[in-house]
């Protein structure tokens, strides 16, 4: 149940992004991401977190966010393998939209700054930065996916994947202030 919550976990962190979908004319209806969109949306998610998680395992030398970020490293990319999957099975394929555009471009200006960063100052950088994100996914799960959401499978997947995002913040957090003691 781990790895599929993971793949809503890294759409929900993409949506939650700063890009809104309503200025998309290439969005669906109600707003919101078409199937395409969400699948390139998901890949550049994936991949960005990936990314910023590799460079904290070479970065870091503390015991928490090494763990944390192979957790990263590892859930993403088996979600990434599951999505494509997902991808094939329902015939979708990934178009690239403004909000992965706009990921891929917002991951790249994370991993150069936190290269710049050393010791507890990147410990510190990178756990903040997991803490914003999955509180706006958590705000963008009760504002905009669950009132949206009109596939009634994905819908049952968001409220499930939704407690586990609110123990990865709490996780995320919990490290936050041990990093904060110290």
């Amino acid at each position: 149940m781990k790895k599929p919550l993971s793949l809503i976990a890294a759409l929900l962190l993409t949506i939650a992004s700063s890009v809104s979908f309503a200025q998309d004319k290439s969005a669906s209806a109600s707003g919101g991401p078409t199937d395409p969109q969400i699948a390139a949306i998901t890949v550049a998610a994936n991949s960005v977190d990936i990314n910023a998680g590799k460079l904290a395992q070479s970065k870091t030398h503390n015991k928490e966010v090494k763990a944390f970020a192979q957790q990263m490293v590892t859930d993403h990319t088996s979600v990434n393998k599951q999505a494509t999957a997902l991808v094939k099975k329902l015939g979708v394929k990934p178009e690239e939209n403004p909000t992965s555009k706009s990921l891929e471009d917002e991951g790249k200006k994370n991993i150069a700054h936190l290269k710049t960063l050393k010791g507890a100052e990147f410990d510190k950088a990178y756990i903040e930065q997991e803490v914003t994100y999955h509180q706006q996914v958590l705000d963008t799960i009760d504002k905009t996916l669950l009132p949206s959401a009109q596939n009634a499978e994905l819908k049952n997947l968001i409220t499930t994947v939704r407690p586990v995002i609110a123990a990865h913040l709490e996780h995320a957090k919990q490290i936050q202030s041990t990093l904060s003691k110290s």
